[in-house]
């Protein structure tokens, strides 16, 4: 039993499944396209003919119109789009939201490795005190 306490970082079973699960969302990163922050919006509008169907009736309204909505230096940019580039624009924010996504989880599973090497090492060598051991 005392020869699982002393057990160097690396044939740690826990830190082995976390250093897996590192390559893994790494290779899951790799596999990113080009991505860029913001929403794609498809707007229907009313014009501005008073008669027109459109001021009555929301399933008439005119569109879909495409706009690319993002923040740049604390302003909120707009762009307009046509319906093949709104597809792309689209795409590459769903890839922009996957990699916050991937680097969260990488965070998190650092955070745990981290906790868990400090445990192990506070086990391999304690402190007297309270001070840490400077060898």
């Amino acid at each position: 039993m005392a020869s699982a306490r002393r057990k160097p970082p690396t044939e740690d079973p826990v830190l082995r499944r976390y250093e897996a699960q590192l390559r893994d969302l790494q290779a899951q990163l790799a596999e990113l396209g080009f991505f860029c922050k913001g929403t794609v919006l498809a707007r229907r509008m009313k014009c501005g003919t008073p008669t027109c169907a459109c001021q009555t009736d929301p399933a008439q309204r005119h569109g879909p119109y495409f706009e690319w909505t993002y923040k740049a230096a604390a302003k909120t940019v707009h762009h307009h789009l046509q319906p093949e580039e709104a597809a792309i624009y689209e795409q590459a924010t769903q890839e922009r939201r996957r990699l916050r996504r991937l680097l969260q989880r990488m965070e998190n599973l650092s955070r745990r490795a981290i906790d868990r090497k400090v445990k192990i090492r506070k086990k391999l060598r304690p402190t007297q005190s309270g001070k840490i051991s400077q060898r």
